[in-house]
Parts: C-alpha cells; structure tokens; sequence
C-alpha cells in the first residue's frame, strides 16, 4: 500500500514524457492515444495537455468527455491509470498559461492559432500498478 499516494504517483508522471490518453468514439469503442506529457498537473486531480483542436479526440470529447490518462515507468514496470472527464479549453487564459516557446513548430499561428487548444482532464479515481499488484483509489482519499 502506498503511504503517500500525491508523491509516490506525482514522483512516477513528472519522469514520463509521454501520456497515454483514452477516449470513447461515437460507436461506444474506445481509441487510446499517446501524447505529450501534461504541461501542468495540480497533484494528481488536473492534468493539462496542448493538442488541436481539429483533432478527433477533441470532437469525442465534445461529444463524450469520459477518458482515461495512463502513465507508465517501463523501468521498474509500474504504472497509474486515471479515470475522469475532460473539458476542451479554447479560452486565451487556459491556452497563454501553458503555451511554451517552440509550440509554433505544432501551432504556427501562436496562441491565438484556432488549431491549438488545450484539455483539462480531471480525475475522479485511479489503479496504481506496481511490483505486479494493484491497488485503486479514489481522488478524494488523496
């Protein structure tokens, strides 16, 4: 059992630079995508990611905001998977607040480019995976 659920698992998604994120398409079948690491997190509850806005993912979303976050550590072969829902964030705020220089190579009309959004994933509950057990949570045990 973890003793502190915030370090150990906040300690695991800051060292991965990539984040797989899970989402239900029209028909009921979920798609899992791989994606930058968030720009910001706010403990394990709030996760922020860039993406664009013509993405697919983004049209799920608007249609069905339930999704899923997974962060692993092949190393040590551990890994937290979230469960929540994600808000599409197209307000300057959300998108000046975690704009970094170079997103012009993926956005090239800056951060007022209509193409480029971000998500706001929010986790309600989580499975951490270490050491080949399990052990779920809820966010407000955290």
């Amino acid at each position: 059992m973890m003793r502190d659920k915030e370090k150990t698992l906040g300690n695991l998604i800051d060292k991965c630079k990539t984040a797989f994120i899970s989402y239900v398409d029209p028909d009921g079948f979920p798609i899992t995508k791989a994606m930058l690491a968030p720009r910001e997190r706010m403990g394990i509850t709030e996760f922020y990611f860039t993406t664009n806005t013509s993405s697919n993912k983004v049209n799920y979303f608007k249609k069905n905001n339930k999704a899923s976050i997974y962060f692993v550590d092949n190393r040590f072969f551990r890994g937290v998977s979230l469960i929540g829902t994600v808000e599409v964030l197209e307000d300057q705020d959300s998108k000046k607040r975690i704009w970094q220089e170079g997103d012009t190579m993926y956005y090239h009309g800056g951060v007022t480019d209509p193409d480029y959004c971000v998500l706001k994933f929010t986790a309600t509950k989580g499975r951490y995976y270490s050491k080949f057990t399990n052990e779920d949570f809820n966010i407000e045990e955290v």
